[in-house]
């Protein structure tokens, strides 16, 4: 997996589902990735905007689970697929427009389990989310079609 993401991320090959449909809805990008670390930014306009004007947590949220996915994916072997369990954020800060950056890692990775974190920061570096989520490795039937 973390092979073939390289390869796509420098437009070497095309790879199934890289990027995925949501990257292009909500116009976010892959830029880094190493086993258990990723990478996502995207430039937040007032397209991303809630009622209130400021970013709406849902993309905070779709960012940081994207870095703490693709982090965890980087992981896998031959024939193993993942699903997040449970994943949680905190808002540390608005944000309405520029650039963000969510650094996902890989905390623990057990066989089955795995906690991974993630920190969203504006474009000038200040903290303006933090986010973790427990990963299931999946194998065999289970792994099937995912």
């Amino acid at each position: 997996m973390l092979d073939l993401t390289r390869m796509a991320l420098r437009g070497e090959m095309q790879v199934p589902g890289l990027p995925p449909p949501v990257a292009k809805l909500i116009g976010f990008t892959l830029t880094e990735i190493e086993l258990g670390r990723a990478v996502v930014e995207l430039e937040a306009t007032e397209r991303h905007a809630n009622p209130m004007g400021t970013l709406h947590g849902g993309i905070l949220c779709d960012i940081a689970d994207a870095a703490m996915g693709m982090a965890y994916a980087s992981t896998l072997e031959e024939g193993e697929t993942f699903t997040t369990l449970e994943l949680k954020i905190n808002f540390l800060r608005p944000v309405w427009t520029g650039r963000l950056r969510a650094a996902g890692h890989v905390v623990q990775r057990g066989h089955t389990v795995g906690l991974v974190e993630c920190d969203v920061l504006d474009d000038n570096d200040r903290k303006v989310a933090r986010a973790s989520s427990t990963c299931m490795t999946l194998r065999g039937e289970r792994a099937s079609g995912r």
